[in-house]
């Protein structure tokens, strides 16, 4: 049991590095860089897929950091929380 807290406790501190964000957020720029290129060369505009390219962005880019800290964002771990609270409690 105590091995398990210690891995988990280790799992939650431990982030990835900030080479790995910056990472993502050049190859973010770079598919929309490559997406407006694309787009400029026509008369006209899809609105639709401008709005839709950088909703998927943005959710895919928030969702990555959401799951790197479970515990400020919507994703939570509360329930595993309370998990080990009761087998604490249950311990003592």
């Amino acid at each position: 049991m105590f091995a398990i807290a210690t891995t988990r406790t280790i799992g939650l501190q431990t982030h990835q590095h900030g080479v790995v964000i910056g990472m993502l957020g050049v190859v973010m720029l770079a598919c929309a860089l490559l997406a407006g290129f694309s787009m400029g060369g026509g008369p006209d505009r899809s609105w639709l897929h401008v709005v839709c390219f950088a909703a998927v962005l943005t959710v895919a880019f928030y969702v990555i950091l959401d799951l790197e800290y479970p515990r400020l964002g919507f994703i939570r771990i509360d329930w595993m929380d309370r998990f080990l609270q009761d087998v604490r409690r249950e311990m003592g």
